[in-house]
């Protein structure tokens, strides 16, 4: 067993703290009384007052939650049906193209995603605002959806729905009563990659996007432009808090799951003992 040396401990410090100092002096700022983010001026909480009272803001962060939670059940509906034909199909008449097509936007750049977006707009009349971008996110989430779906598919047990088959089920019916619940986290894990990428996107929104509907991120890349203004510490500390809450949320009901899992398989090894 290797030791852990102070080579290791070093690079491990400072990684950490060239990942999260920047995170902590942000969100100690984001409490500055002071107008000018560099200097300190006293503990005060004045900005998130006037962050709640920014109707554009607020505006802003309304139409990407919208956005975010269409974009990603669209996503995730075509992406495991994506998956689906990919997996359970075999080999049939223009795979490689549909294969191509589905994984393209993975290595894709988003500056040729969007603008290639925004010329189909134009190009169909179709007028740009959150319609557009729930179609722009759709269209590069889906094909991250479609690589998680694929890879719990690729391992699932076909045994399962034959005997769900030869019970009387269609094979609709056995999807949805079998294979659905069996592939469920994966098709969740999905869903909140979608999301994520929809919340964080702002290249392929910038193209797609229109007078009526302004993205967070994009309003936030406005506002950074004139200057980091307080407000904009405030709100990224918001955000840090949030996803924090998520993330300890979904380890305790994790680590939860586990423990009652553990619980149940010892259960059933004295019931057979």
């Amino acid at each position: 067993m290797r030791r852990f040396s102070w080579f290791n401990a070093t690079s491990l410090t400072l990684g950490f703290t060239f990942l999260y100092l920047p995170m902590i002096l942000l969100v100690i700022y984001s409490f500055n009384a002071s107008k000018l983010v560099t200097v300190w001026a006293g503990f005060s909480t004045r900005w998130y007052g006037e962050l709640f009272a920014d109707q554009e803001f607020l505006d802003a962060a309304w139409v990407t939650i919208r956005v975010a939670v269409f974009s990603s059940t669209i996503a995730t509906v075509l992406g495991t049906m994506a998956a689906t034909v990919m997996v359970r199909a075999g080999r049939f008449a223009g795979r490689t193209l549909f294969s191509g097509m589905i994984y393209a936007p993975l290595v894709m750049p988003e500056v040729i995603t969007g603008l290639s977006l925004l010329l189909l707009f134009i190009g169909i009349g179709l007028d740009r605002g959150i319609f557009t971008i729930v179609l722009a996110h759709t269209t590069f989430s889906m094909c991250y959806v479609s690589v998680v779906v694929s890879s719990r598919l690729a391992t699932f047990d076909r045994a399962l729905e034959e005997a769900a088959l030869d019970l009387g089920c269609s094979h609709f019916q056995a999807f949805r009563l079998v294979t659905l619940p069996i592939i469920a986290p994966a098709v969740i894990s999905g869903w909140l990659l979608a999301f994520t990428l929809s919340l964080d996107d702002l290249v392929i929104a910038s193209f797609t996007t229109g007078p009526s509907a302004t993205t967070l991120p994009i309003k936030i890349f406005s506002a950074v432009r004139l200057g980091v203004s307080p407000q904009i510490n405030a709100l990224s500390t918001l955000m840090i808090a949030i996803v924090t809450v998520g993330v300890i949320t979904a380890s305790l009901i994790s680590k939860r799951a586990a423990v009652a899992q553990a619980r149940d398989e010892q259960a059933a090894a004295r019931a057979t003992a």
